[in-house]
């Protein structure tokens, strides 16, 4: 049996008066499935609603991959309500950028990328809004960089921190490879991207406008094998994939009929194939489903 940190501490996600439901049950169900596969997972719930809050290795770090595209939206979107861009601005599509190693110029690798469709643009403009959209629904990674570049990877992680989430680190773009031998990589922890998603889901990250659009990108999100997989067919999730070599993430935020929305982040490195990483992602989404809903194990 591996040892796993299980925190039941409110404070650790969203600082205020009330405290935790003592959900140790669902703690022991989570530690339960995950000591079943040999990868190293991190856990972060919280669910506004009842005030819930669960970490397993919460506060553990772990390569970003692509969900450090969530804070990329969120700065973006705050630009926009500062009026410093606009949703319709159009900004040219290019695929060169500068190394954080030592400023030499990369490319991105088209077969690298989960999106095709930004490459055939390359040499002419494109609104902020097609950027945006297709680095979080098909996890763009040339988008990605194209933004960040103009947003600036100090001030996305200093927005980061300021709304909580202070130990996430956006240092660079995507597939900088010279960056990534030397250890310069994007990093996270299950509560950092918890938070970050809680403050959308509460209308807080940006104005109310623009985090409503921030969770339609969200909700259009194309890969849908983890955390979508284990709630009923027709709930809503908002969610983030990322994606490296045996690390596998999902930051989700999940909304029930008839209540309001709670967050749910799975973060794995070790899975030797995704399918194995999304069952159990697939398997903890589907016992906090139950566990926020209050609904039977269809299995027991």
């Amino acid at each position: 049996m591996r040892n796993l940190c299980l925190c039941l501490v409110a404070a650790a996600i969203a600082p205020g008066p009330l405290p935790a439901q003592q959900s140790a049950a669902l703690g022991a169900a989570l530690e339960a499935r995950i000591a079943r596969d040999t990868a190293a997972v991190a856990v972060a719930y919280y669910d506004p609603v009842t005030r819930d809050t669960l970490l397993i290795n919460g506060l553990k770090r772990y390569h970003a991959a692509s969900t450090m595209k969530v804070p990329v939206l969120i700065e973006l979107a705050r630009r926009i309500d500062a009026e410093q861009l606009s949703w319709t601005r159009m900004i040219p599509v290019r695929n060169s950028f500068r190394s954080l190693a030592d400023g030499s110029p990369f490319v991105l690798d088209l077969t690298d990328d989960s999106d095709s469709t930004l490459y055939q643009e390359i040499g002419y403009d494109q609104p902020v809004e097609r950027l945006a959209r297709l680095m979080i629904v098909r996890s763009s990674n040339l988008a990605t960089n194209i933004l960040l570049e103009r947003l600036e990877p100090s001030r996305v992680n200093a927005t980061a921190h300021a709304l909580g989430a202070d130990s996430i680190q956006v240092l660079r773009g995507v597939e900088d490879g010279k960056a990534f031998a030397q250890g310069l990589n994007n990093t996270t922890t299950a509560r950092d991207l918890a938070l970050l998603l809680d403050a959308i889901a509460g209308g807080r990250a940006a104005s109310r406008g623009q985090t409503a659009r921030m969770v339609d990108f969200l909700l259009a999100q194309e890969f849908n094998e983890g955390i979508p997989a284990g709630v009923p067919a027709g709930v809503r999730v908002a969610h983030k994939t990322g994606e490296i070599t045996a690390i596998f993430h999902d930051a989700a935020i999940i909304y029930p009929p008839g209540r309001g929305p709670y967050v749910l982040v799975v973060l794995t490195k070790g899975y030797a194939a995704p399918r194995e990483a999304y069952r159990l992602m697939a398997d903890l989404s589907g016992l906090v489903y139950r566990w926020a809903t209050r609904r039977p194990d269809p299995h027991e």
